[in-house]
């Protein structure tokens, strides 16, 4: 076998093994455990895109004390009935109509429940999209949501905007069930796990306001935010209700937070280890432009070229896109075609981008890569690169050439791993 055939047996290696460790169900065994919640009896509510596997451990481990359920999860991400539980799909990265039906079921429900039973709440990454009662006129805040979408802006800022406009984020979700007791169990796909942002924190304390809003939509130019803003403000204090755009404090839930791309990372270092690469992990922090990460990267993975062992470099985190073309693509998928230039005509490294919940933006594929051939592969075919990416149509030029990855829904959600393969050089 060829080098780069070597590389590409390795990648399919690589990704089946690390979407087989990250699934949830030791996460909510271990979540059970530290919230104690033996005897309690519980309603679950599980949203994001990890939130059936979720739900289905959680029924797995807690047996007769569930007495119902609703999940909440992306469209093809549910795999069949579970016992006792209602599931809904909806949309995203955009919410839909879906979205606040099942919503406000989930928000009657639990407030129609008898006063012995508590919440259970499974949260992973997807929710901001999935579990939302906007305040406003819904195709406004989709209208709001594809612009933050579309602006570049991380993932911390964009929440920042989308709790003044919701009835459910931000904590408002568990103040509207006072004095319930919460149960929550997270499944982190931010860096840094802060509670509060994973799906913009239905139950956690909320330490952001109206004033960080506005900050975050001069500091991206978000016009039509910062309109929705100033309306939101003046009807708010117009009605007497200046209390919905002030934090809220949530003392009637408990959390934990577990699994998170340093998992990731660490799974994945274990996995190129048995496969007799030497892993480096340089971050698990990745936070910048995903074309600049895949440049990046790819000079790494060129300056080790010559190497006299196999390496494997590996980055963690959330790379963002500023949308400005009307291609099809996803951050993972821009990251690696970022980096075809600089490969171009090596024969033993390898760039792969993963997004861990096996779907990259609003496609099918969870990510892509490339190699020393795919600059060529792409020019014959009569692509430019830098056409491409100015349109984000990475999805295209790299479908184009058997250069996507795709896994279809995982069941987890860990965010965003990036590896560069570097294989012993034959010719020293």
């Amino acid at each position: 076998m060829t080098q780069l055939e070597n590389l590409h047996r390795d990648l399919r290696l690589i990704v089946d093994r690390t979407i087989r460790a990250i699934q949830p169900d030791k996460l909510v065994e271990e979540g059970v455990r530290n919230l104690h919640l033996e005897g309690k009896k519980l309603f679950v509510v599980s949203v994001g895109k990890a939130a059936w596997t979720m739900a289905r451990a959680s029924l797995n481990l807690l047996e007769n004390r569930i007495v119902g359920g609703i999940v909440i999860t992306k469209y093809e991400h549910s795999e069949g009935p579970l016992r006792d539980v209602e599931i809904y799909e909806a949309g995203h990265p955009q919410p839909d109509e879906n979205t606040y039906r099942a919503t406000q079921k989930v928000l009657d429900t639990c407030q129609s429940l008898d006063a012995d039973t508590e919440i259970l709440m499974l949260i992973s990454g997807g929710g901001s999209a999935l579990f939302e009662l906007p305040l406003i006129d819904t195709a406004l805040y989709e209208a709001i949501n594809a612009e933050l979408v579309g602006s570049g802006a991380g993932i911390e800022d964009i929440n920042t905007v989308r709790k003044c406009f919701s009835g459910v984020k931000g904590g408002k979700f568990a103040a509207a069930l006072m004095p319930r007791p919460i149960w929550a169990i997270i499944l982190s796909d931010v860096l840094g796990d802060s509670v509060e942002t994973v799906a913009s924190g239905p139950v956690s304390t909320d330490t952001s306001d109206l004033l960080m809003a506005k900050a975050v939509a001069k500091k991206f130019d978000l016009k039509v935010t910062a309109e929705a803003l100033n309306n939101l403000e003046k009807q708010a204090l117009r009605e007497g209700k200046a209390k919905l755009l002030e934090a809220v404090e949530v003392t009637n839930a408990k959390t934990y937070i577990g699994g998170s791309v340093s998992l990731l990372c660490e799974l994945t270092a274990e996995i190129v280890e048995d496969l007799g690469y030497r892993p480096i992990v340089l971050t698990d922090r990745l936070d910048c432009e995903a074309r600049e990460a895949g440049k990046f990267l790819a000079s790494i993975g060129l300056s080790h070229s010559e190497s006299e062992e196999h390496l494997a470099f590996i980055a963690g985190g959330e790379t963002v896109v500023t949308l400005k073309g009307k291609g099809k693509g996803g951050r993972n998928q821009e990251l690696a075609l970022a980096a075809a230039k600089t490969l171009a005509g090596t024969k033993n490294v390898l760039l792969f981008s993963l997004g861990s919940d096996g779907t990259d933006g609003p496609t099918d594929a969870a990510g892509g890569f490339v190699d020393g051939q795919t600059w060529t592969k792409l020019e014959e075919n009569g692509l430019s690169v830098n056409e491409v990416l100015a349109d984000n149509n990475a999805y295209v030029a790299l479908d184009s050439i058997g250069g996507l990855l795709k896994t279809g829904p995982t069941g987890s959600n860990i965010n965003d791993v990036s590896v560069v393969l570097v294989r012993k050089d034959l010719d020293l």
